[in-house]
């Protein structure tokens, strides 16, 4: 008989109607793919037990022999009860199986067996419900004959029982049999590992671990295969990044190199004021990828209010000096306009006239619209700043060469995919203070280049952050209006933001944390979360109008200002805010990413258990860019002990935004690492973990690294070499280029 391969049909060997629904619900098609889709858990049958000295309510497994069965018709509901007595010699037990008459043929009066299940008491007598056994079918089968506390009992009794990710269609036993059906069928299999490095690693044979993750003898059994497995896949895709970013190596991009009396260069010697170390560094190892003959792939991570613009606003100076043009794309109309005035204001009257930047947003007249897309397409313009109006059908460049995404979380990889296609391999420039979970896991993988700035510039102060919980302490909740009265008397402004715009309406694009994660990511997750989410949110309108009553607001002049607004509308509440016109704002997220006005000294976030932990750390930094020290107040109701609660109260405990980035990584994990979800439980990681498997992770890379430097196209590791063309054939590679 042929024996299967891991390429081999699943049809083939466990049958269609099993196949199917297999390959729907988990898209599983080969025995590989069945085999790969590795256990979440493993239980135990229990430990054998005298059926004289049961425990109610725990797992028990004992070997006994059938004494008699009975079926009777149960008294509240439709059906059968089919009741099985066991005896171990000692004792007796109930076996309860509703509706399963079946069972009448195999638990013969005399067969002896092992059986394992939850001890209850119905009306005074043990039992198992639905209990799991195993006969034996021979007397001489049951170890030590005649006796029924065989030690052969004891080792089933203890036998690890693989637990598999399941579906209501497809639940966790017809796995358990289609692996079992697969594992027989399979013969030998080939080990892409090398020799060298499986030994030196101390990873068991493929064909071993394959049979050690699913059918464990021990608990030593499924450790050493899990441990196997992790390395496996931590090394072949680390050996398959390496492998892309050589072939990357050779695709040819433009090189952007600077000019000794070009625009960066007349800027520079404009600036009143000296870049900080960490601006410096970044810039020239920027300017030094922007001079290549092959794309930059970059993200610069840096605090709030640390400088990005500004390290960004050089390099697109750079690649205008050479005739190229840059785009910026932003999140929010606010943002792209905010960003748009302030290039304008640093180059000055003599560059803004030569290089002529233009804003380019969804909400803009025709007439503009169309003055606008001519620039770009002429070349005209060398720098755009825009919101997703930059990604749209319509829009051309004569010669893109460097993108920079600011607050690359608020956009989908797709989208980032979708500027970038607009030029001829550009260089792409990322910017954010907290990465995006899947960021930060391909920066792990080292598939991502980082700058990082931590200075702050000179005269910045600090921000204060408190959790506000509501319902616990009602008394300080309402010291915070109090307190931001204190602040608008002294000359200062506030911002006050919440999840919604009215009653009812939320902001179009806002996706509380809890409905984008994974549900097994949400740990702590409970009644109390849900009661949360069903409440009535804070909103921009009644928040006004509440504000407006406040005696602490007493002569204030109180807007609101929400995504939803008239683009007109919503510039004139910003200039009036930035002017001083307007003592505090009430918005939504549409301030939360390089909105700065530095006299705003305080940020109130209402409902703050709605809002991700890189949108509360975005917000908090809209304060304390100026003179004045910041506060930030993160308003509450939901109760401690909750994912909620804990993302917050991460916020109040540290500013710093590397950490919230892994602790962000916990909470959601990395998202789908070669596709395009950005975070949660899609994830195309069976057993490695960014967050807990860093070393594991950096060591896979410096082996794989190793064997590339020896042998670059992997002439003596043939099986790797077909693993790493079949990703760059499945195109999974090509998502990472789209970070």
């Amino acid at each position: 008989m042929t024996r299967a391969t891991l390429d081999t049909p699943l049809a083939g060997v466990v049958g269609d109607r099993t196949a199917k629904p297999l390959e729907r619900a988990f898209e599983m098609r080969t025995v590989g793919d069945l085999l790969h889709h590795f256990p979440r858990r493993y239980s135990r049958r229990g430990e054998l037990t005298p059926l004289n000295d049961l425990p109610v309510g725990e797992q028990i497994a004992v070997v006994a022999q059938v004494l008699d069965v009975r079926e009777r018709q149960m008294q509240r509901r439709n059906g059968k009860l089919l009741e099985a007595r066991i005896t171990d010699g000692t004792g007796t037990l109930t076996l309860t199986f509703f509706n399963q008459q079946w069972r009448v043929r195999e638990l013969l009066p005399g067969k002896r067996g092992l059986f394992a299940g939850k001890v209850s008491e119905y009306r005074g007598q043990l039992q198992l419900q639905h209990p799991e056994y195993e006969l034996f079918e021979h007397r001489d089968d049951a170890p030590g004959g005649d006796r029924l506390d065989e030690a052969a009992a004891k080792a089933w009794s203890e036998t690890p029982v693989p637990i598999y990710p399941a579906t209501a269609q497809v639940p966790t036993w017809t796995l358990q049999r289609a692996v079992e059906l697969a594992l027989d069928a399979l013969g030998d299999v080939p080990d892409p590992l090398p020799d060298e490095i499986r030994t030196a690693e101390g990873v068991e044979r493929l064909g071993r671990a394959l049979e050690h993750i699913h059918r464990p003898q021990t608990d030593a059994d499924w450790r050493a295969a899990r441990d196997s497995f992790r390395f496996r896949e931590a090394f072949e895709l680390q050996l398959a990044l390496l492998d892309r970013r050589r072939r990357a190596g050779l695709q040819s991009s433009t090189p952007r190199p600077g000019a000794s009396d070009g625009a960066a260069a007349r800027f520079d010697a404009a600036l009143p004021f000296e870049l900080t170390g960490d601006q410096r560094r970044s810039g020239a190892t920027i300017s030094a990828e922007l001079g290549e003959p092959h794309p930059m792939h970059r993200l610069l991570q840096g605090e709030v209010g640390s400088g990005k613009t500004l390290v960004a606003l050089r390099a697109m100076l750079q690649v205008a000096d050479s005739e190229g043009q840059s785009a910026l794309l932003a999140p929010t109309e606010v943002l792209a306009a905010q960003h748009y005035r302030s290039i304008v204001d640093s180059l000055g009257p003599e560059l803004t006239e030569e290089l002529r930047p233009v804003l380019l947003t969804g909400r803009m007249p025709v007439a503009e619209r169309k003055r606008v897309l001519l620039a770009l397409v002429s070349g005209a313009s060398r720098i755009a700043v825009g919101t997703h109006a930059l990604i749209s059908e319509g829009v051309s460049f004569l010669d893109l060469g460097l993108i920079v995404v600011d607050e690359q979380h608020r956009f989908g990889v797709e989208q980032r995919e979708a500027l970038r296609q607009k030029g001829n391999q550009p260089h792409v420039l990322a910017m954010t203070a907290t990465p995006i979970p899947r960021t930060v896991a391909l920066t792990a993988f080292g598939d991502l280049e980082v700058s990082t700035i931590r200075e702050l510039p000179p005269g910045r102060q600090g921000i204060s952050t408190f959790a506000v919980p509501e319902i616990e302490m009602p008394n300080r909740a309402a010291r915070v209006w109090v307190r931001a009265g204190e602040d608008l008397a002294a000359g200062r402004q506030v911002y006050v933001v919440c999840p919604a715009i009215a009653p009812g309406e939320i902001e179009d694009g806002f996706e509380s944390p809890d409905e984008a994660a994974d549900p097994a990511a949400r740990r702590g997750s409970d009644a109390a979360d849900d009661a949360a989410a069903a409440r009535r949110l804070a909103n921009v309108e009644e928040t006004v109008e509440e504000l407006r009553r406040h005696p602490a607001f007493a002569g204030a002049e109180i807007a609101g200002l929400h995504g939803g607004m008239p683009s007109d509308e919503k510039d004139r509440v910003m200039r009036g805010f930035a002017s001083g016109a307007i003592g505090v704002l009430v918005a939504t997220t549409v301030i939360e990413v390089g909105v700065n006005v530095p006299n705003a000294s305080i940020m109130i976030v209402r409902d703050a258990d709605r809002f991700g932990i890189s949108q509360l750390h975005q917000l908090r930094g809209r304060v304390g860019r100026g003179e004045h020290a910041g506060l930030c107040l993160l308003m509450t109701t939901a109760a401690a002990g909750t994912v909620a609660r804990e993302r917050i109260e991460a916020v109040a405990a540290t500013s710093d935004g590397f950490a919230l980035a892994e602790i962000d990584l916990e909470l959601r994990r990395e998202g789908d690492i070669l596709g395009t979800a950005q975070s949660g439980g899609r994830s195309t990681l069976r057993l490695l973990r960014v967050a807990e498997h860093g070393p594991l992770i950096a060591h896979a890379r410096e082996v794989a690294g190793a064997l590339l430097e020896r042998d670059p196209e992997l002439a003596g590791a043939p099986g790797l070499a077909e693993l790493v063309a079949k990703d760059h054939e499945a195109g999974l590679l090509d998502n990472l280029a789209k970070s």
